[in-house]
């Protein structure tokens, strides 16, 4: 009886932890993605409510950019200058991303990428957790009159 219970326990363990494919991970990655909050520890917790700035991640095939964009009201964007140059690679079964800017080169490892959220794993133990970003429709008011 106690094996069958502890069976049953590792397959339920097993399959409740069961990581996402990398390659599945790669095809969400593109697209602009709304910061929702930082873990910097179990006991320290950022919350954003809204930032002016949206990270804007583009790949094509394993290479792209990222940079920070801000968005207006009428749907369109600010562009910053600044972009980083992006590598996703798969190393030991998890996506990790390589940044390199003419200053510094890091790299993050997705611990989760979906259609709507995004998850990245620094160096340095820092979680950031992303929303994919909704644009704000504010000719809704206007249609109901």
């Amino acid at each position: 009886m106690k094996k069958s219970l502890f069976l049953f326990i590792l397959c339920i363990f097993t399959l409740s932890c069961e990581k996402q494919d990398p390659t599945e991970q790669l095809q969400h990655l593109s697209g602009y993605w709304e910061i929702d909050r930082v873990e910097f520890s179990e006991d320290s917790v950022k919350e954003y409510s809204m930032s002016p700035y949206v990270d804007y991640l583009h790949l094509e095939g394993k290479n792209g950019i990222r940079k920070k964009v801000q968005p207006h009201f009428d749907g369109t964007f600010t562009v910053t200058n600044n972009n980083e140059k992006v590598e996703a690679r798969i190393e030991n079964d998890s996506l990790r991303l390589y940044y390199k800017t003419p200053y510094s080169s890091w790299k993050e490892t997705v611990l989760s990428a979906e259609e709507n959220k995004l998850s990245l794993l620094t160096a340095d133990g820092v979680i950031y957790y992303y929303n994919k970003y909704e644009p704000i429709d504010v000719t809704a008011d206007e249609k109901e009159e």
